[in-house]
């Protein structure tokens, strides 16, 4: 798996808020399916660019990866 990002991810691109709402959850379900493989460090990382890519355009769903990034920064190993 590449690890490349670009900042080009703005979600203003006529994509609708039902869109947005259904990829973050489909991510969110994903992420938990990584933390429960084992790879926290991983879910943490994805769930930092959802924010990153979230704050502006759909704060509400960017809270929700933020809570789970609180949740799951304890559990790294440093």
């Amino acid at each position: 798996m590449s690890d490349n990002w670009t900042d080009t991810n703005s979600i203003s691109f006529g994509t609708s808020r039902r869109t947005v709402e259904d990829l973050s959850r489909i991510l969110m379900a994903c992420l938990e399916t990584l933390v429960a493989a084992g790879e926290v460090d991983a879910a943490c990382r994805f769930a930092g660019r959802a924010c990153v890519t979230l704050r502006h355009d759909d704060p509400q769903a960017e809270q929700r990866f933020n809570v789970l990034l609180h949740r799951l920064t304890p559990r790294l190993s440093w």
